[in-house]
C-alpha cells in the first residue's frame, strides 16, 4: 500500500510510525505490530502505533528517526507492507538452547538489528542467550566482526592512532580527556569516540558536552582532527558500531552486560575508528564492575583479541575500590580536569596520578616513550602546559569554549555522623545518588567528595556536597542519600 509521509516532528527515542485506524485494518496490522517502509531502494522495518484522527486515511506518520534513517521528506509517497518474521530469530533461539553459532548465523542477526527487524523484546532475548550460555572466544570474534561490518569506519590511514578505554563502572573517573590531551600533545592521533553514560553519573561525551559539541558527522571529525590530532566526541552519532548502540540501549533496560558483549563492544570500536594501539583499563574491587578475578580473566581475553585483530593491545588492572577524583558528574568532573591540566591550578591528586599511569603506558606501547620512561614524558608534557593547550585546541574545534564553571545552585553539605574512619565509599551507591541528583541529563547536577577511603574524620566534617538544578532534587538526593549510606564510618 502507498501511503504519504506525515511529519509530526517528534522523537520517540526509537523508530515508531503512526497509522489510523482504518488504514491499519486494511493493511492487517495492529498496535505493536510491525511493518516495512520501503522508498527509493531502502526498506526500513518499524514498531506501528494504531490512532485516530491524528492521521489522515491515506499518511503515514514517522518519528524523526525514521525521517533520518531513509532521508524522507513531507508529503512523500512510500510503500507500506507487513514486514516478515526476522529469519535470524531462529538464530536466537539456538543460542538461547546453548547452541554455539557461526558467522553467518551472527552476522544475521547483526543485520537485522541494525535494520530494526527485531523488536526490543527479541533483541533481549539474544542479550539473555549471551549472558546465560556464554560465548566461546570464536564466536566473539564473529561478534566482533560482524558489530564492526554494520556502519562506518573512520579511515584515517596513520599508523600513530591510539585508544585508551575504560570497562567503566567507577565514580568520577575522568582519565580520558587527560590521556587524550597529553598523548596527543605527545604526537599521536586520538580520535576518541566516547559514549553517554549508561549507568554512572557521566560519560566522557556528557563531560565534554558541558563546554562544546560532541556531535558531529564522520567529516567533520576528520577535520577535526586533522587541526588538532584527536578529538573526543559521542560515538553514537556517527553510525560507527549502530548495532552495538542499539544492543546497549536494550543491556540498559536489563541491567545485564554479558561478558562476549563487552569485549565486543569494545574492541569493534577500536577496530572501527583504525586504533593500532589500545589500553584497555579494567578497574576491579567490592563495588566495581568486576572482582580482580575476573579482571584477570577479561584481560586474557582482551589481549588474545588484540593479537587476533594484529593490535598492540594491554590491560592494566587499577583499583577500583572506591571513585576517583572529587567532583562526580558533567561540570564537576570538568573542573577537576581542567584543574588538572592547568599548571597553576591543583587538582586532585588521585585522578591526576591514574591518569599520568595511563598515559605513560600509551605511550611506551605506542613507542613514543622509552620502556619506564613513559610516565616521566606525561609529566614532562602535563607541567609544562602542552596538554592544556592541547585541550584547549580541541575544545575550540569541537565549537566549544572553557569558560566559567559552577555547579548547581541548590546545594547541600553531608556532615559525618560521628568521628572515625572512612570504611567505604560504594561506587555503584555514589553513581545512583548522582543520577538521582541529576546526572547527566542536568549539566551542574552531581556530587563533590570530601574524603577518600581510610581518611580520619571528626563529627560534623564534610563528607560530600549534593548539587542539584531544583529544590525537589535535592529534597529527594538528600532523602536518598540516608536510605543508600554510601559512605560508611568505622
Amino acid at each position: 500500500m502507498k501511503l504519504r509521509v506525515k511529519v509530526l516532528k517528534w522523537e520517540a527515542g526509537l523508530p515508531v510510525a503512526m497509522l489510523r485506524n482504518e488504514t491499519a485494518n486494511e493493511i492487517g496490522v495492529k498496535a505493536n505490530d510491525r511493518i516495512s517502509i520501503s522508498t527509493d531502494g531502502k526498506k526500513f522495518t518499524t514498531i506501528v502505533d494504531v490512532v485516530g484522527n491524528l492521521v489522515k486515511k491515506n499518511e503515514i506518520a514517522v518519528s524523526s528517526e525514521i525521517m533520518h534513517i531513509l532521508k524522507l521528506k513531507s508529503k512523500q509517497n512510500v510503500d507500506i507492507t507487513i514486514a516478515p518474521r526476522a529469519k535470524s530469530l531462529e538464530f536466537i533461539k539456538e543460542k538461547l538452547n546453548g547452541t554455539g553459532l557461526t558467522q553467518k548465523q551472527i552476522n544475521e542477526i547483526i543485520k537485522d538489528v541494525v535494520n530494526n527487524s527485531l523488536s526490543s523484546p527479541e533483541i533481549a532475548l539474544f542479550i539473555s542467550g549471551m549472558y546465560k550460555h556464554g560465548m566461546s572466544m570464536k564466536e566473539t570474534i564473529f561478534l566482533i566482526k560482524a558489530i564492526m561490518e554494520s556502519g562506518e569506519k573512520l579511515n584515517l590511514k596513520n599508523k600513530n592512532i591510539a585508544d585508551k578505554h575504560s570497562i567503566g563502572g567507577i565514580a568520577g573517573n575522568r582519565t580520558t580527556p587527560l590521556v587524550v590531551s597529553i598523548c596527543a600533545a605527545a604526537g599521536l592521533i586520538m580520535p576518541k569516540t566516547s559514549s553517554r553514560a549508561i549507568t554512572s553519573a557521566a560519560g566522557t561525551a556528557d563531560v565534554i558536552e558541558s563546554i562544546a559539541q560532541v556531535d558531529f558527522s564522520m567529516k567533520q571529525i576528520k577535520k577535526i582532527i586533522h587541526n588538532t590530532g584527536a578529538c573526543m566526541v559521542w560515538g553514537g552519532g556517527l553510525g560507527m558500531v549502530p548495532a552495538d548502540s542499539k544492543i546497549i540501549q536494550v543491556e540498559k533496560i536489563l541491567k545485564v552486560d554479558p561478558e562476549s558483549q563487552l569485549l565486543a563492544s569494545i574492541m569493534s570500536k577500536k577496530l572501527a575508528i583504525g586504533s593500532r594501539y589500545i589500553l584497555i583499563d579494567i578497574p576491579y574491587g567490592k563495588s566495581a564492575k568486576v572482582s580482580k578475578r575476573k579482571a584477570l580473566e577479561l584481560k586474557k581475553k582482551f589481549e588474545f583479541l588484540g593479537g587476533h585483530f594484529r593490535k598492540k593491545l594491554k590491560c592494566v588492572l587499577t583499583d577500583g575500590s572506591q571513585p576517583i577524583g572529587n567532583g562526580i558528574g558533567p561540570v564537576l568532573e570538568l573542573i577537576d580536569t581542567i584543574k588538572i591540566l592547568d599548571p597553576e591550578q591543583k587538582g586532585p591528586k588521585d585522578l591526576q596520578e591514574k591518569s599520568l599511569f595511563l598515559c605513560g603506558e600509551l605511550l611506551e606501547l605506542s613507542g613514543k616513550a622509552k620502556k619506564g620512561k613513559g610516565r616521566e614524558l606525561a609529566e614532562t608534557i602535563l607541567y609544562s602546559g602542552k596538554a592544556y593547550k592541547k585541550f584547549k585546541d580541541i575544545i575550540k574545534a569541537q565549537k566549544g569554549e572553557i569558560k566559567d564553571l559552577s555547579p548547581g545552585k541548590f546545594q547541600k553539605n553531608i556532615l559525618a555522623p560521628r568521628s572515625g574512619k572512612i570504611k567505604e565509599i560504594d561506587n555503584k551507591k555514589i553513581n545512583l545518588l548522582a543520577r538521582i541528583a541529576g546526572c547527566p541529563g542536568y549539566k551542574k547536577a552531581g556530587l563533590y567528595l570530601h574524603v577518600l577511603k581510610n581518611n580520619k574524620v571528626k563529627k560534623r566534617d564534610k563528607l560530600l556536597t549534593i548539587y542539584t538544578e531544583s529544590k525537589a532534587r535535592l529534597n529527594d538526593a538528600v532523602k536518598s542519600y540516608k536510605g543508600l549510606k554510601p559512605i560508611s564510618i568505622k
